[in-house]
């Protein structure tokens, strides 16, 4: 077969860039019969995402365009013309996922990582919110398959009226591994960070920046400890303090070491389609705080403490819950996380694939 896969979104650093990173090394180190046809476009950071293809190996080839993501929305989402095929010739199947659904006449499959824009329209900005209407409206109409790391992200897709026998539950997997202490100590004098403390990964109202930092200081922990946010800040009303700091962005190798470094993750977000950095977390060694709601509790499993993520009180009781131990949620999460990889997401993934054999 010749699989062609959009690559567009890896350079943003986002869990989306994450997965398809982390899916395409998969695929091509457990699949060797077949031809990848690796493909995008970018404006700005055309040499960027050009480049970025030569940290895979594997039998691919790769097709960047220097098109902005303005451009590929009228194409392919509003007037939905020109067949992918025309950029990257004849394949047989073509998979996307989050921005852009392109005409195509192979067998199409998206990845839905995630409802967040159509369960939270008022979060997001009405630009992107169109966007992703109207790449939606494109799934439904003609992807043979859609896949979803979760039961939750399934269900909530067959609410908005998707047909069940198309979608395919995948988890993902962790995508950061624990730090030695020389990486972390590193870590932390880069970030001029002393003493202990507890790490949130990402800084936006879905996030619940603000819920977490006031259940931080309400709870005891908040006396001792500093709570570290990962991530630019986006509509949240945090500032730096003397036990609160922002670092801004952080790459990937960085995370690895401040999470391993940290005495907990609290990661008590709104809502999540998957939730790698709670797998992260435990793969690290963390203990974690996360949320009741959407996919978070099904992928924790019994690994973690679980709170309402709109109850401050809640957050509070279970940072204060995590760090007084003992209760065995380090052991719990190295064991819960033994059950996620991305050699096994890729294979299954691969079994997607092959269903167009069928059609």
């Amino acid at each position: 077969m010749k699989i062609a896969i959009d690559i567009s979104q890896t350079i943003f650093g986002t869990g989306v860039s994450t997965y398809t990173s982390n899916l395409v090394r998969g695929l091509l180190k457990n699949d060797p019969d077949d031809k990848y046809i690796l493909f995008g476009g970018s404006m700005r950071r055309f040499v960027e995402l050009k480049t970025l293809t030569g940290n895979f190996t594997g039998n691919f080839e790769s097709k960047i365009f220097p098109y902005p993501p303005a451009l590929a929305d009228l194409i392919w989402n509003r007037l939905h013309i020109l067949p992918v095929e025309k950029l990257i010739g004849q394949v047989d199947v073509v998979h996307t996922s989050d921005w852009e659904e392109p005409l195509s006449s192979a067998f199409k499959v998206t990845t839905i990582h995630d409802l967040y824009p159509f369960k939270f329209p008022r979060m997001v900005h009405p630009k992107i919110l169109a966007v992703h209407k109207r790449k939606f409206a494109w799934v439904i109409r003609e992807s043979k398959r859609i896949i979803v790391p979760s039961e939750s992200t399934k269900e909530d897709l067959i609410k908005l009226g998707v047909a069940e026998n198309i979608i395919r539950y995948i988890p993902e997997a962790p995508s950061l591994v624990k730090a030695d202490s020389k990486q972390v100590d590193s870590v932390k004098k880069k970030y001029n960070l002393s003493g202990d403390y507890v790490i949130s990964i990402g800084v936006t109202p879905l996030k619940n920046t603000n819920r977490i930092t006031e259940a931080f200081h309400l709870s005891r922990a908040g006396k001792d400890l500093k709570l570290v946010l990962a991530g630019r800040p986006s509509d949240v009303g945090v500032t730096e303090e003397r036990n609160v700091r922002i670092l801004g962005y952080v790459p990937q190798d960085d995370l690895a070491a401040l999470l391993t470094g940290s005495r907990a993750l609290i990661f008590a977000s709104l809502y999540e389609g998957f939730g790698i950095p709670i797998l992260d977390a435990f793969a690290c060694g963390v203990p974690v705080v996360t949320s009741n709601t959407g996919s978070m509790p099904e992928i924790a499993g019994d690994a973690a403490v679980l709170v309402d993520p709109y109850d401050v009180d809640s957050i509070k009781e279970g940072i204060e819950d995590v760090l007084r131990g003992p209760k065995n949620f380090i052991e719990k999460g190295f064991e819960r996380v033994k059950e996620f990889s991305w050699d096994k997401t890729a294979k299954m993934t691969l079994d997607v694939y092959k269903e167009g054999k069928k059609c």
